[in-house]
């Protein structure tokens, strides 16, 4: 219960902290529309393009590259952002496990917010009937919460490392990379609106990667935290 608390506390300073300054959301949603607009801009001078039978799938691995760099944009600084007094302030107040799962909960409720919205302009731009919009849309929330749970622990890893973004990088890669395989298959799907039951394998497998992330990150936090 104290666990609880601790956590719930926390997210509500997170969450007024973001209200306040509104500096993450308001930069990477500047991101996302931009980067929309330019590979809209792109498209329609490219001669032929549109025509093609790979548009959706160019289409929909591009959705996820900009989701990609988007969440890195909003998560790597978690940790990395914290003064060492701020730090400090946590560990005379809360649990290591209530830090990371507050900053885990956030990170999930914010990327969530972003990649409706971005999914939400990628459809403005890029008018494309989806076959299963609903399945996509399940996908694009699973998206969300495997890149917040993974960069989430990668950035409570390298900011105890220097700060060091090289770090987080090869970190980073051998987990999301299988990740990213997987959400462009299900999207795929999704697009192309195949059963659903095809898909289940997949999910399974993104439920227990992340499983396995935030069980590490709860087992491997506190010891980095008294460092």
């Amino acid at each position: 219960m104290k666990l609880v608390n601790e956590t719930v506390h926390l997210l509500k300073k997170e969450i007024l902290l973001e209200w306040r300054s509104k500096y993450a959301f308001n930069g990477i949603l500047l991101y996302v529309v931009s980067t929309v607009f330019v590979c809209y801009i792109s498209f329609n001078q490219s001669a032929g393009l549109s025509g093609t039978s790979s548009y959706p799938l160019v289409w929909n691995v591009l959705f996820w590259i900009i989701m990609l760099f988007a969440s890195v944009n909003a998560i790597a600084k978690s940790f990395m952002q914290e003064s060492k007094g701020r730090l400090l302030y946590y560990y005379s107040i809360a649990s290591p496990q209530a830090i990371i799962l507050s900053k885990t909960i956030y990170n999930i409720l914010l990327m969530s917010l972003i990649s409706v919205l971005a999914l939400l302009v990628y459809q403005v731009f890029f008018v494309k009937p989806l076959g299963d919009p609903l399945f996509y849309f399940l996908t694009v929330l699973l998206g969300s919460i495997s890149f917040s749970t993974v960069f989430t622990m990668i950035s409570a890893i390298a900011s105890k490392a220097g700060n060091n973004g090289t770090l987080m990088a090869i970190l980073s890669f051998p987990v999301i990379i299988p990740i990213i395989l997987i959400l462009i298959r299900l999207s795929k799907r999704a697009m192309d609106g195949l059963e659903r039951s095809l898909s289940y394998g997949d999910i399974g497998v993104l439920f227990a990667i992340n499983a396995i992330v935030i069980t590490t990150a709860l087992l491997l936090f506190p010891y980095l935290w008294r460092d």
